[in-house]
């Protein structure tokens, strides 16, 4: 190979192409990365979640002087010939002398490079590591406060004069005002320390200070303390952390997409190990300490936490009048805005213990490890019984325990993990992702979960939001013939051979997704994608005989037309079609959006603005709309009836230290006298929301 002259021809192109060397995270396009990668939106997404765990990545970028396959695979935008293509040049040339030099890489393109940029970096060495501690705290290159206010203008039944009920009580109301807080102090100097605090009170709950509710203040509170390569001691996090390893049966934290538009690389879970936590959900996470240490080709990390639980606690008294209390159920929503939530709020405590071992080969292709967690809780979980919830966790603790491997061959990756829980159930998961040559991708999963197999921090691949009760096989292909097509496609067969929620007898089901896309230059880019899923459900209850329950196939089918131009590098427009049917015992419904975005920047604005048109036949034809939010925010609403859609988006950065942001947002129906239900619901056809948000950056 011609290193110089590549290295020499790369630098020429790089200077009159790649720009964003020094500092590649202002290029962060969340939105972007996203909706590239989620075929369409479903509402179990943790989208908080998943946009965390970007910014882990983004503030924690990756050192390409040391990234091994496995840390350039859990970024999911590089396949297995690309890496191998980046091992093999770093082999071959040695260290790398800037960002431009990615583009001497055989197989990595522009676009490729431009993606990877924000979350990537050559050496990163700390130059304030000589300081002490403190020192190097207050030098942080990564140090902001930032503030967000977020309010819904109409009225709210929760927020109107509670009626008078037949009894004389007063009804039901939310006992806070409906501004939404939020607050975030971050300190982080990458592959040194990272130290935040997160503070958040949404719409209706009170700011109180009220030890007796548990309630001080903000409502959630999130704080982590974290230290990075201390010799052998590879992490050490205090506070609030998620944990990934294996496949996900047993530690399943943070971000993985799964089924999506890109088929090849989001298959896999990659062991990232711990992370600090800094969303605002309030369960899925670890609140006490993690610590992994490394010995040569050996790690281990050894994690305890002890944390409040939001549950529904039940009593019972026996024949002598004594009392014992058990959990009906653990409460997710995180909201404590009327009296009834709040008397769930920490009733219970969970404990848990966890372990993990790996090992990993000398040249780096080869790892196998071991993960173990318990937990435990104050007092038995017993969830109400239902017909199809038989084989559901039921006692006061759990154990699972899991073997996992992956091994890269050249241009492929296998990988796999098996686990098995306290009840005896079983969770299996294995697949590959190959390159079969330079245009063509493959990748294949194959999961088996048995329907009392119990994991509370897993999160592996599988077609429900939990790995249970599920089994079958998902292929994958992509095919870039040239720089200007690509086609990607699944098809993911499943079944369900227990019970499930609405689904009253076993079921199979099955879905697939093609993608066409063309992007004749650097201006254009248009994609046509069409996603067909079919799924067993109960019959409503008319039509059901009363000595059983039967199912029936509904369909689903989803259209998206997408056009993505860019006169320029300042401005950008963006159309999109999407249209969906639903059939359902031979009854067929539709839906249909347009929306027509613009964005750009002047000076020291950035502006962004959408208007989108809906109409839908009901809610099974509910559409997903991207939206650009203020930073580090997301906006990924639904809609259904018909209507009008629309939101203004406005940054201004008033000194390098110093960044506001404003948005505004509409929606306008034309079928409705009112919006939302319960204490949710708004009278009228209209709801305009506003987002503000200050940030300001220390060090700058």
């Amino acid at each position: 190979m011609k290193g110089p002259a590549i290295t020499g021809l790369a630098l020429l192109i790089g200077s009159m192409g790649l720009y964003a060397q020094q500092n590649p995270q202002a290029e962060l396009d969340i939105e972007a990365f996203i909706e590239e990668r989620f075929a369409f939106q479903e509402e179990d997404i943790p989208y908080e979640d998943l946009y965390e765990s970007l910014l882990q990545h983004y503030f924690q970028p990756l050192d390409l002087q040391e990234a091994t396959s496995t840390d350039l695979q859990s970024l999911y935008l590089l396949s297995p010939k690309q890496i191998e293509s980046f091992i093999h040049y770093r082999d071959q040339l040695g260290k790398f002398v800037s960002l431009y030099e990615l583009q001497a890489i055989p197989d990595w393109s522009l676009a490729t490079i431009q993606n990877l940029l924000p979350f990537v970096v050559i050496n990163s060495s700390n130059p304030n590591q000589s300081f002490p501690g403190f020192q190097r705290m207050a030098k942080a290159e990564n140090a902001y406060l930032l503030l967000r206010h977020q309010k819904v203008w109409q009225t709210r039944k929760g927020f109107s004069i509670p009626d008078t009920l037949n009894n004389g009580d007063l009804s039901n109301r939310y006992l806070g005002d409906p501004n939404n807080l939020y607050l975030r102090f971050r300190l982080q100097q990458a592959a040194d320390f990272s130290l935040g605090i997160t503070l958040d009170k949404d719409a209706g709950e009170a700011f109180t200070w009220d030890p007796q509710t548990k309630r001080y203040g903000f409502n959630f509170l999130s704080f982590h303390y974290a230290l990075y390569n201390k010799g052998r001691l590879k992490m050490l996090s205090l506070g609030d952390y998620q944990l990934q390893y294996g496949q996900g049966l047993v530690f399943g934290s943070g971000f993985s997409v799964g089924k999506g538009a890109e088929t090849i690389t989001t298959v896999k879970r990659s062991s990232t190990g711990v992370r600090p936590y800094t969303s605002v959900l309030e369960a899925g996470y670890f609140r006490g300490i993690a610590a992994s240490y490394s010995l040569g080709r050996m790690e281990g990390t050894l994690m305890l936490s002890n944390k409040a639980r939001d549950a529904n606690l039940q009593f019972i008294l026996d024949s002598m009048d004594n009392a014992s209390s058990y959990l009906s159920s653990l409460v997710l929503s995180g909201l404590h805005r009327t009296e009834n939530e709040i008397q769930k709020k920490a009733q219970a405590r969970e404990q848990n213990l966890g372990l993990n071992l790996n090992y990993q080969n000398t040249s780096k292709t080869f790892r196998i490890g071991t993960n173990a967690l318990y937990t435990g809780y104050s007092q038995p979980l017993y969830p109400t019984e239902r017909v199809y919830n038989q084989f559901e966790f039921r006692g006061k603790s759990n154990s699972v325990h899991s073997l996992y491997f992956t091994y890269n061959y050249r241009n492929h990756y296998f990988f796999g993990e098996t686990a098995i829980s306290k009840s005896g159930g079983k969770g299996h998961v294995a697949g590959l992702m190959s390159s079969l040559n330079s245009k063509v991708d493959f990748s294949m999963v194959w999961r088996k979960y048995d329907r009392n197999f119990h994991t509370f921090y897993g999160n592996a691949f599988s077609e429900g939001s939990r790995p249970i009760n599920e089994e079958r096989l998902y292929l994958g292909i992509y095919f870039k013939p040239n720089r200007k097509f690509s086609w990607s496609a699944y098809y993911d067969y499943f079944s369900f051979p227990w019970m499930r929620f609405r689904v009253y007898a076993p079921s199979v089901g099955h879905e697939w997704l093609s993608k066409l896309k063309f992007r004749p230059n650097k201006q254009l880019t248009m994609f046509f994608q069409f996603r067909e899923e079919t799924k067993s459900r109960n019959l409503l209850s008319e039509d059901q005989p009363s000595s059983q329950y039967l199912l029936a196939q509904g369909k689903r089918q989803n259209i998206v037309w997408s056009l993505n131009y860019l006169p320029d590098r300042k401005w950008q427009l963006k159309t999109r079609v999407q249209q969906s049917f639903y059939k359902f015992t031979g009854k067929k419904t539709k839906g249909f959006l347009i929306a027509q975005s613009l964005s750009g920047e002047a000076g020291a604005w950035r502006f962004s603005g959408s208007l989108a048109l809906f109409d839908t036949d009901d809610y099974e034809n509910r559409q997903y709309l991207y939206e650009k939010n203020v930073l580090w925010a997301f906006s990924i609403p639904n809609f259904y009836d018909q209507g009008l859609r629309t939101y203004l988006l406005a940054q201004y950065k008033i000194n390098p230290r110093l960044t506001i942001w404003g948005r505004w947002a509409k929606t306008s129906y034309t079928n409705r006298e009112h919006i939302g239900s319960g204490l949710q619901e708004i009278p009228g056809n209209k709801m305009v929301e506003t987002t503000f948000q200050l940030r300001y950056q220390f060090n700058r």
